[in-house]
């Protein structure tokens, strides 16, 4: 067995849609970034990638390469499961936690944890997605920012 922790975090603007766990969030903002800044899945690839010893989402897709504009962050957790595959390991579980001031995202959760399991290919009983307030406290409670936390738990499959 083998664990690992992932955090993501990025500013909110206008122009821009938000975009957690590969759902498109009705809200006046959302968040900046080279690809389509979902906090959420990005937490989870960086669990995924350090659970497996595989460095980390920046080594594998930098931030520095045009090819990763804009990218859905999906496609990204794709090419890391099939990654976390070839390394010998299969998802036990997922546990996350969204921390936002705003928008309301209880009403999106369940779509959230459908397309991660999904694009995982594994049962949707084996991740579990939260959001959080922060009471106004820090750049989430300011609403200037979002961020979001993953640990996995990967077996080895030998």
């Amino acid at each position: 067995m083998r664990i690992g922790i992932g955090y993501d975090a990025h500013r909110l603007v206008e122009g821009r849609s938000l975009v957690l766990g590969g759902i498109n969030i009705p809200f006046d903002l959302g968040l900046l970034g080279h690809s389509d800044a979902d906090v959420l899945t990005h937490a989870v690839c960086d669990a995924l990638l350090g659970a497996a010893g595989l460095g980390d989402l920046g080594k594998h897709f930098p931030d520095s390469d045009e090819r990763y504009r804009n990218i859905r962050s999906l496609f990204l957790l794709e090419q890391i499961g099939e990654m976390v595959r070839k390394a010998g390991y299969a998802v036990v579980n997922i546990d996350a936690v969204i921390v936002a001031q705003r928008p309301r995202l209880a009403p999106f959760v369940g779509r959230m944890v459908a397309n991660l399991a999904e694009v995982l290919e594994i049962d949707p009983v084996r991740v579990n997605v939260k959001a959080t307030t922060t009471e106004g406290m820090g750049f989430e409670g300011r609403g200037e920012g979002m961020s979001a936390y993953a640990v996995v738990l990967l077996k080895n499959l030998e």
